[in-house]
């Protein structure tokens, strides 16, 4: 699902190329980021009444190590399969490029939030956000993104998120970091 919601995403497109089955290998490299967000990390699913996954979300707890792309052997052939090594060293090289606008104070990370072409339209990706927020919320924990694109963007800000800086140095593409700051759902007695 994630592979389908994400095939045409500008950043993705800079280091996975054209060759072969490129759902197959971008379903792979999520498959290996997700295994590496380790117990810290969360995946939120939208799922249709007939188990179809329309939406999901994959978040790391502020605890994380923010390995991101830096994996573990475990994960690695996984990676290699999905990129190629060319790819492999271009995505490290993205992923220092916007690990430098990644605040370094505790936050919940939005790493991936995609919907199915089956289920645009309908709130699915609001109503994922909505969820990872509402934990953010109860831990008075802050949130960051990088998003891809100015429509994705929209949805962000409308949530909460201010654009902190545009991310420059990816190949064909303009993400851009952004943040939303704690919002306690408890009130403060100090």
């Amino acid at each position: 699902m994630l592979a389908e919601a994400f095939e045409d995403d500008p950043v993705l497109a800079a280091f996975i190329d054209e060759r072969g089955d490129r759902r197959h290998r971008i379903a792979l490299l999520f498959l290996a980021m997700i295994r590496s967000a380790g117990a810290r990390g969360r995946l939120d699913l939208a799922v249709d009444d007939d188990g179809t996954v329309l939406g999901a979300a994959v978040w790391e707890g502020p605890k994380h190590s923010g390995a991101g792309l830096s994996l573990g052997l475990t994960t690695t052939s996984m990676m290699v399969r999905a990129l190629g090594a060319r790819g492999v060293a271009r995505a490290l090289r993205y992923e220092r490029v916007m690990g430098r606008h990644r605040p370094g104070i505790a936050h919940w990370y939005l790493g991936e939030l995609g919907v199915a072409a089956a289920g645009r339209g309908r709130g699915i990706g609001t109503a994922l956000l909505a969820h990872g927020l509402a934990r953010a919320d109860a831990e008075d924990a802050a949130a960051y993104l990088e998003s891809s694109t100015p429509r994705n963007r929209r949805l962000y800000r409308r949530n909460g998120f201010v654009e902190l800086a545009p991310i420059v140095g990816i190949d064909g593409a303009e993400p851009a970091a952004m943040w939303r700051p704690a919002r306690s759902t408890t009130a403060r007695t100090d």
